[in-house]
Formats: structure tokens, sequence, C-alpha cells
């Protein structure tokens, strides 16, 4: 035995290095697999959509190109409406909070994990000795570093990504929001405008049948009270100019509001009648609303952010181990009328085990796990929901092109008959009387179609608001380099 001993080499000091790293490193590697063990999965997040829209225009009706979702009010045709939504997306003070909102949860997103690195705090006090014959004053330096065992270090990253992913959401939700809101109210006061002039119109048109029964009554042509009905006529045209007037200040307020600004432009009550809306195809698949619509992507925030609660909630179950070192000076400052010093350092693992708290950590573990199902099936119902919007607003868009269409063949017809009753009044065949008669007829349809060109036109709005339409070159990239900025200043100031 002794001589089958001999005839092997010891190890070399290099090969026992690596046999004891050897065996450390399943040690080592333990914590790292325990915590890809508890990683906490997230949710199946594909709800059932639709292949296609149900409720689009027919293909044959529809124009070639549609119009582009990150610019879709140019399609009125109005410059005073394009340069208007710009300037609301550049100074309207909800996404003015928005962006900022953002920059505060980038910034916290890239300190996600700093809570797991090496922490160091100095700390100082000024004990009193009890006999009173010494002063000490105390400093020292304590620096903790805990380890993200567990699925800790991961359900912190994804609580910081949640919270960023819900910020975005929430400018663009603000961005879609102020240009449509804008779209809007541009819409309401020039359409108020518009039937401001037709109603005075109608009004002078009223004025005039009074005048004329009026003359023929003086002259015994027609019965006295023959005066009331074109007077109570008159009255009615004259109580109908208050609404669009109304409304003319309500759109010029909010407008206002939309922009930042203490008072309307004057300037916005005047020139002519806004162009007529194009008819527009919808080219957008319903899968394009799992990115663009803002309520979505709250929802997968929320799905997310729960996730994150429910691997917190695993990891609490578990120890927190961490490594910490802790000095200490004390100073004597009056021991024998000179300064004495005496430093204690410590330093080693820190395991904080949970023994026994009447299940109150797994309760919270399940409860968080309830609550990442609810999140769930809350992003369920947010996908179904918008689906559910935009097929309504496809719906609602045809049925006023279709109202539209009605009403503007009726205007079409009584404008001939308005302009041929022109032409008899100036051959002598009718009297004034007709002539007002006619073209009250003709601007009354002309209010109406008036009327469905607005409410097509905010029909229009609500699909590309419901399809989640916004610039997409708004989204906070330009506020990167502010957050970037302030990181640096921030690093800066920590060295």
């Amino acid at each position: 035995m002794s001589l089958f001993s001999r005839s092997l080499p010891l190890p070399s000091p290099f090969l026992r290095s690596r046999l004891r790293i050897a065996r450390l490193l399943p040690l080592a590697l333990l914590p790292v697999a325990l915590a890809a063990c508890l990683s906490t999965p997230i949710p199946d997040q594909t709800p059932p959509l639709p292949p296609q829209w149900r409720n689009a225009p027919a293909a044959d009706a529809a124009p070639a190109a549609a119009p582009d979702p990150r610019g879709w009010w140019h399609a009125f045709g109005d410059p005073r409406l394009d340069a208007l939504v710009e300037q609301a997306l550049a100074a309207n003070l909800d996404t003015a909070q928005a962006r900022a909102r953002l920059r505060s949860a980038r910034l916290l997103q890239q300190h996600a994990g700093d809570a797991l690195k090496p922490e160091v705090r100095a700390r100082t006090s000024n004990p009193i000795d009890p006999d009173a014959s010494a002063s000490f004053f105390v400093m020292g330096l304590d620096a903790v570093w805990e380890m993200g065992f567990f699925g800790r270090s991961e359900a912190l990253e994804r609580g910081a990504r949640a919270e960023l992913d819900g910020a975005a959401a929430q400018l663009r939700q603000a961005q879609i929001s102020v240009a449509a809101e804008t779209a809007r109210e541009w819409i309401a006061l020039r359409d108020a405008a518009e039937r401001e002039r037709l109603l005075d119109s109608i009004r002078a048109a009223r004025a005039e049948q009074l005048r004329v029964q009026q003359v023929r009554a003086d002259l015994r042509l027609a019965a006295r009270d023959s005066v009331q009905a074109p007077r109570a006529a008159l009255a009615q045209a004259e109580a109908a100019l208050g609404e669009p007037r109304q409304r003319i200040v309500a759109a010029e307020q909010a407008l206002a509001v939309l922009l930042g600004r203490a008072e309307p432009d004057p300037d916005w009550r005047r020139g002519a009648a806004r162009p007529p809306l194009a008819r527009a195809a919808i080219e957008r698949a319903p899968a394009d609303l799992l990115r663009t619509r803002p309520d979505i992507a709250l929802a997968q925030a929320g799905v997310l952010r729960a996730a994150a609660d429910l691997g917190l909630a695993r990891a609490d179950q578990y120890p927190r181990l961490a490594f910490g070192t802790s000095i200490q000076w004390s100073v004597n400052v009056t021991a024998h009328r000179r300064t004495e010093t005496e430093g204690i350092g410590v330093s080693g693992p820190i395991i904080d085990v949970p023994l026994f708290d009447w299940g109150l950590r797994r309760a919270r573990a399940h409860a968080k796990g309830a609550e990442l199902e609810a999140a769930a099936l809350a992003y369920r119902k947010t996908v179904l929901a918008a689906v559910a919007e935009t097929e309504s607003a496809l719906s609602a868009l045809e049925q006023q092109r279709q109202r539209e269409d009605a009403d503007r063949r009726a205007f079409d017809a009584l404008a001939r008959s308005a302009q041929m009753q022109q032409v008899r009044r100036g051959l002598g065949l009718s009297g004034d009387l007709e002539l007002a008669t006619s073209a009250i007829e003709r601007d009354q349809a002309a209010l109406e179609l008036v009327a469905a060109q607005g409410d097509r036109a905010q029909a229009y709005i609500a699909l590309y608001k419901a399809l989640g339409a916004a610039p997409e070159d708004r989204l906070g990239r330009a506020d990167e380099g502010d957050v970037a900025a302030t990181a640096r200043a921030d690093a800066g100031a920590r060295r």
C-alpha cells in the first residue's frame, strides 16, 4: 500500500486550487439556479383577433391610398387645421406633463438594478458616557451588497420596465387625445360659423317674407292676421342664431386650452368654410391595435407590473442574502487632555431568514398571483373592447357618409329649384314671396348638409382615435437627449 501510494505523484498547488474551485462551483451556482427556478412566468397575451374588419367600406368604393395614420388630419385639406394640431402637440399642457413623467420613468428605469448593487453610507454620532468623565465622537462607514436571488433582481427590472412602458403609453394617449380634440373643436368652430351664416341668411329671408306679407295685408290683399305666422317664423330664425354663436365661443375656448393659451386667437373666426372631407380607406389590420392603442399598452404594462409584484412577493418567502462591511472609529476627545482614537472593523455575510409569520408571506404571494391573473384578464378585455370600438367607429363613418350623400342630393335639387325661381322672378312669373320661400328651403337643406358633413368628420376623427393613430415621431424621443444629459450630470455628481 505504501509503495503504491508513493508511486502516485502529489497534486500541484495549482491543481489543488482548481479542484477546490470545482468543489465550490456548485455551491456558488446554487443561488443562480434558485433564482432561475423562481422566475415568474408572464401569462399569454395573445387574445383572439378577427382577421379583418367587418364594417370597413367596400374596396371598390374606397380610394387607392389610405391616409397616413401619423398625420390623419391632413385628409381634411385644411392648412389652418394642420398648423393648429402641430402647435397643440408642441404646447399642450397634458402632453407636457406626460413627457415629464416619461423622463422620470426613464431615469428610474436606468437605475432599476441599483438597489442590488453595493451601497456605502457614512454616519456620525456623539454618545455621552454615563460617568460624564469622557466624551466620544463616533464615525463610521457601512457597506451592504444585497444579492438579488430568488427572482428579486428580475422583479425589480420588470417593475421599472412596467413603469416606463406605462409612462410611454400615457404620453401616446395624451398625443392622440390632443390631436383628436384639436381637430374636433376646429371642425366644430368652422361648422358653427357656417351654420351661423346660413341661419342669418334664413333670418333675412324670413324678414323679407314678413315685409311682403305686411304689404299685402296693408293693401287688403290678405287678412290682417296673416302676418302673425311670418312674424313668429322670423322670431324663431333669430332665436336659432344663438346656438351656433354659443358653439363658436365654446370651441374657441377649448382650442385655447388645448394650445396652452389664456385666450383664443381672433383670426380663428375668419375664413371660408372648411374643405369637405374626402372618402378615406382603412388599410390597417386589426392586429395593428396591439401596437398603436395606448390603452392596450397600459394593460400590457399592468400585466408586467403585476408579474413584478408577484416576483417580489415570492422572493420575500426566501432568505435575503447580502454581504456587509462596517468600520467604526471612536474618538475620545477629553481623555487626559489629549485625543485618543480607536477603530473597529467587521465584515461578513448578512442572512435574513423568515421563520414564522402565520403564513402572511405565502398569503401575499397567492394574492399577487391572483392580481396577475386579473391583470391578464383585463388585458384581454381591453383588446376586445378596442376591436369593438373600432368596428363601431367604422360603421358610424360609413353611415354618416351615406347620410351626407343623401343630404347633398337634396341640397343640389333645392339649389337648382332656387336658381330656377330666381329666373322666373326675373321674368316676372313669380314674386318676392316665392323667391324668399325657395331660398329658405335651399338654406335649410344646406344646414342639413353642413350637419351631416360635421357628423361625418367627427366620425372620421373618432375612427382614427379608436385606431390609436398618432405621430410616431413624438413618442418622447426628442426628450431622450434631456434624459441622457440628466443621467450624465447625476453620474458626475456621484463622482
